[in-house]
């Protein structure tokens, strides 16, 4: 794998458009100066939104795609017209080998089923599982999985989930052994379902696994910082992570409302404004966008429909990181897979 390698980016996927997608990858690419780009979608609209970006043409390859996914569009929809859209043509780009990643802001299910049917699943894994970075209070982000991809899940499942969500976190956080824990409603080894006990029975003997296995979490300790790889359901991992976004966005407007609210919380505004900032910027999930859906013999990164420049910027990057690291090869060992056609 290249040092700086070509993504494949659906450029017209996701709600905020094209301009906003191009913008994401020219800040991505000021960032890293040698990655190159397959931009996939209307020939015709890229070429128009390139001219706000000429230093992006040089580092880019237009993809021509007469058709995008639509946002509420059924995924079995979205396989049948997968070689002619936007999405579709950018996850061929992987399997073919001309992309190292691809990322696209558009409609998740869609995106899993035809990545799945396309790429197919690596060898000892059953179903991909998306996973993506979430801020908390210590010194690293957490990798939380799955965030959606199943809502019905076995012990089997969660066990290949935290093999893969560590190994992620391996590339990610740059640790050696990440501390590993199930979500459940109690840190007690006798609570929750019993596929989770199971999981956790099989974790705690899996001791030749590159991870530590720490036990249960709650879902009131999630962004604390306690454990690297949190690994739950995709239903409770969903809730879990609009709950948390919520929770931040209701936490800036409540601040905005209380440093509005006359004259002296005004000026105390402007002498606690560099602490206010911190803490916008540590929240902003423009600042942790790129979930990946783990277990696919590729790299594909969801970026969130409605990411702004930044937040595409991150999700790209995130990706780079990936194929550079080349992640798949990284779960196939942890999995005992001598090689991954």
């Amino acid at each position: 794998m290249t040092d700086q390698p070509w993504i494949a980016v659906d450029a017209m996927g996701g709600d905020e458009g094209l301009e906003v997608m191009l913008a994401g990858v020219a800040r991505a690419r000021r960032r890293f100066e040698g990655l190159h780009f397959f931009l996939v979608g209307d020939t015709d609209q890229i070429r128009a939104g390139l001219k706000a970006h000429p230093n992006l043409s040089a580092n880019s390859e237009i993809v021509h795609a007469p058709e995008v996914v639509g946002s509420s569009e059924k995924p079995s929809q979205a396989i049948r017209r997968s070689k002619v859209t936007s999405m579709g043509i950018a996850i061929d780009l992987v399997k073919q080998g001309r992309a190292a990643a691809m990322v696209s802001s558009g409609n998740t299910g869609a995106l899993m089923a035809m990545a799945k049917l396309s790429l197919r699943m690596l060898p000892g894994i059953d179903r991909p599982a998306l996973a993506a970075p979430l801020p908390t209070l210590g010194d690293n982000d957490v990798v939380m999985l799955d965030l959606g991809a199943n809502t019905e899940v076995d012990a089997r499942n969660l066990v290949q989930f935290a093999v893969m969500g560590a190994a992620y976190a391996r590339i990610i956080l740059d640790l050696e052994r990440p501390r590993v824990a199930l979500l459940n409603i109690g840190s007690e080894d006798q609570k929750g379902t019993d596929w989770i006990r199971e999981a956790a029975a099989e974790l705690r003997a899996a001791t030749h696994l590159p991870l530590q296995f720490t036990g249960f979490v709650e879902g009131d300790k999630l962004a604390r910082g306690h454990v690297d790889v949190i690994v739950c359901d995709g239903f409770a991992g969903n809730i879990a992570l609009k709950t948390a976004e919520g929770t931040a966005r209701f936490v800036g407007d409540l601040l905005k409302r209380a440093f509005t609210s006359s004259v002296r919380s005004k000026l105390g505004f402007l002498i606690s404004r560099p602490a206010t900032q911190l803490l916008r910027d540590h929240l902003d999930p423009n600042n942790h966008n790129g979930a990946v859906f783990l277990g696919l013999k590729g790299i594909v990164v969801k970026s969130h429909g409605g990411a702004n420049e930044l937040g595409v910027a991150t999700a790209i990057a995130n990706a780079a990181k990936l194929a550079r690291a080349d992640l798949t090869r990284r779960i196939a060992e942890d999995l005992g897979l001598e090689h991954v056609a």
